[in-house]
């Protein structure tokens, strides 16, 4: 009888499977969100995730089971406090967040909602761009001591390229008739683990973002290097190289600062190639919009939050238009 009891308290109450559930630690995890994770995203991004979680989140949570906002809160401070930026930490906790929400679907942890707080930054960090004058001296050099490999830096100062985009150029990407450049590729060196075996690999990939396909006019100067070239080059080529083979962007990097150096021009990333162009373009009163789309931003606020920020004559010039307007 007690028997039947049991059997029939069974169908009445079915057992809670959730309860049986074995918790994982992050790091067990991690390795689980990653290989069901790999099929869905590009091989580029997928080595950013194994970097954030092999360099900052496994060494700290990897023997957790749990996600507590005070140990993230505590985390968060320690990255900052270190020199991490900002943009960096928040790119860390995306990928946290990403891995906690997989746990929880697969019931090997809890959710724990988050609040996080960020130190307060006093004011934003000015841009590191070149003078007017030092741009002009760069173009200037490039045009009358010529190189494919300067025709790189060239391109970047006159069009906002990126390093990895400017890398991945072919001469099929440069139309001389409609006076543009097609970007639809990049270069970049990816980290990948293989097993137990460690080590990086040069990838050509789409650009990370659609906005990021994009055709620029070239100045006329540009065009007027880039004509004679397209009559005597192979298509299939690189245009830095010159060849069916590519230079990658830590060796390009290395080449721009001894020309940089050798020019006089005070240190400055390469990446200021391009924030220089867009300042250029701001302060000759392009539209914004236009602008974002040269650069391949994914949104107009990008642009804004990066390069527009009014000095005080351009202040004074609003504020004389709006009374103009009212006949004052």
């Amino acid at each position: 009888m007690g028997n039947i009891k049991y059997y029939i308290s069974l169908i009445i109450k079915p057992i809670d499977f959730k309860i049986m559930t074995q918790k994982k630690t992050i790091r067990e995890i991690a390795k689980a969100w990653r290989e069901d994770k790999l099929p869905y995203v590009k091989q580029s991004t997928m080595a950013a995730y194994v970097l954030i979680l092999e360099n900052h989140i496994i060494p700290r949570f990897g023997d957790s089971d749990s996600l507590h906002e005070r140990e993230v809160q505590a985390f968060v401070l320690q990255k900052i406090e270190k020199g991490l930026s900002l943009k960096s930490v928040k790119d860390i906790l995306i990928v946290l967040k990403m891995v906690m929400k997989f746990g929880v679907k697969n019931e090997w942890m809890d959710y724990c909602e988050w609040d996080i707080k960020y130190p307060t930054v006093s004011a934003n960090k000015e841009l590191e761009v070149l003078s007017i004058a030092n741009h002009k001296k760069v173009l200037g050099h490039i045009q009358s001591h010529f190189s494919f490999a300067g025709l790189g830096i060239y391109i970047s100062l006159c069009t906002g390229l990126r390093i990895g985009e400017v890398c991945a150029l072919r001469w099929r990407d440069i139309n001389t008739m409609d006076g543009t450049i097609t970007v639809n590729r990049t270069i970049e060196r990816i980290y990948v683990i293989d097993g137990a075996q460690k080590h990086t690999k040069l990838v050509i990939n789409t650009p990370k973002t659609q906005n990021s396909c994009r055709e620029i006019p070239m100045t006329k100067e540009l065009l007027a290097m880039m004509k004679p070239l397209k009559n005597v080059v192979n298509e299939d080529f690189f245009v830095l190289t010159n060849d069916e083979k590519p230079t990658e962007p830590r060796t390009y990097r290395n080449y721009y600062t001894k020309l940089m150096e050798k020019l006089g021009i005070p240190k400055l990333k390469y990446h200021g190639l391009r924030h220089s162009f867009a300042t250029r373009c701001i302060e000759a009163g392009c539209d914004y919009k236009t602008v974002s789309v040269l650069l391949g931003h994914s949104n107009i606020s990008t642009t804004l939050n990066l390069y527009v920020h009014p000095n005080m004559e351009q202040k004074k010039r609003c504020i004389a238009k709006v009374f103009k307007s009212l006949g004052k």
